[in-house]
């Protein structure tokens, strides 16, 4: 049972064309599941990709670190939970698990650092970092 404190959680069920032959989900779709994850809390916190695109303004990710513990399966339920923190003026640190429902058995832990840009160079996230708590 996870007893830490997470900023964000949303739930999902593995869908039969996200397994692979040996019938567990295919490692690469893990990063869906986060990406997807880090987008609804962006959203939750009021932070548009695209208003922030129009600003002249792009999120990206610049590394990605997953360590796998355990597989799920076809019709699993599962939670991914997210914190948040900086790290330095330019890079923020999204650190998710994804917990098998009900047992909440670790399955995947991650860490994902992103940046702002401004025509393709890292920027200060600025409003973002207020917008995230992160102040």
């Amino acid at each position: 049972m996870s007893e830490k404190q997470y900023s964000f959680s949303l739930v999902f069920s593995v869908r039969d064309y996200e397994c692979d032959l040996q019938g567990i989900v295919n490692n690469a779709t893990y990063q869906n599941y986060l990406e997807h994850s880090r987008h609804e809390f962006l959203a939750s916190k009021e932070i548009s990709f695209a208003k922030l695109h129009q600003e002249g303004i792009d999120l990206i990710v610049t590394r990605v670190e997953i360590d796998y513990k355990f597989p799920l399966k076809s019709h699993d339920k599962f939670v991914v939970k997210i914190n948040i923190r900086r790290e330095g003026n330019l890079r923020l640190i999204f650190e998710q698990d994804i917990f098998r429902l009900p047992d909440e058995k670790l399955i995947v832990h991650a860490e994902v650092t992103g940046v702002a840009t401004r025509r393709g160079r890292p920027v200060s996230p600025g409003s973002i970092v207020a917008l995230l708590g992160l102040e």
